[in-house]
């Protein structure tokens, strides 16, 4: 029988990862200015030619700034957080689903235990 389990992927820190990391962090940043400058004008727009309902509408814009605004402490914290890691250093990406064979007299904490793989450079180092 074959379960599904999840993997956690791991990337080890370079100066090349180091590089592409801030490079991501900093374009979402760049596109996150970009959506809070639309949605400013957007707001001028919309004061200026509607008359009724203004507030729920003005909330709804100042709810998505707030929101893009908190999306772009959270990247400068990454930033900072990447600049302060030595290189080396193991940084979850993300989670995959794996497919596990499983059958009778297999020790089942065994197989239950997190997965781990370890990438460095987009080449797999070690599963863990």
């Amino acid at each position: 029988m074959k379960i599904i389990q999840t993997v956690i992927v791991k990337q080890i820190l370079t100066e090349n990862s180091k590089s592409s990391l801030l490079e991501s962090f900093q374009q979402k940043q760049q596109q996150l200015k970009k959506e809070l400058e639309q949605l400013k004008f957007e707001l001028k727009k919309f004061d200026k030619s509607v008359k009724q309902n203004k507030v729920t509408i003005n909330n709804q814009y100042h709810k998505e700034m707030t929101n893009r605004e908190e999306k772009m402490k959270l990247l400068d914290f990454q930033i900072s957080q990447i600049h302060m890691l030595p290189l080396g250093s193991e940084l979850k990406e993300k989670e995959v689903q794996a497919l596990v064979e499983v059958s009778p007299g297999d020790n089942w904490n065994e197989i239950m235990q997190a997965k781990t793989i370890i990438v460095k450079e987009g080449i797999i180092q070690e599963i863990r």
